[in-house]
């Protein structure tokens, strides 16, 4: 086993190779301790090198609504009357507190996206 930091894209994807060999060692095996190192090396170059922005709140909400097979009259329960759900998923009118601890409590998208 000869592990280093991942320092260079380099670096990146001669580990992504050989974790592509090690893929399904065994745990607790010499080749699992090593594909575990190698896992938590390129993860940490990912979240550095490659961060992921946080979703948009409202593709968050339009996501939430898709996956529940929700329409915009479900939502004036979350947001408010009709016309504010408009201006809501139309992006005219900002979330509220309000539709913030709503969305969050019964609908679980993530207050932290939410108030991106």
């Amino acid at each position: 086993m000869n592990i280093r930091p991942i320092k260079t894209e380099q670096d990146y994807f001669t580990a992504i190779s050989r974790i592509e060999q090690l893929w399904g060692a065994k745990k607790d095996s010499p080749e699992g301790d090593e594909l575990d190192l190698l896992v938590t090396l390129v993860e940490a170059y990912e979240l550095k090198h490659y961060p992921i922005a946080p979703p948009d709140p409202i593709d968050a909400i339009k996501f939430r609504m898709e996956q529940m097979g929700m329409s915009n009259a479900d939502m004036v329960k979350y947001l408010g009357s009709q016309s504010r759900v408009s201006e809501v998923l139309n992006r005219k009118r900002r979330l509220s507190l309000g539709m913030i601890k709503s969305l969050y409590k019964e609908l679980k998208i993530p207050a932290e996206i939410l108030l991106a």
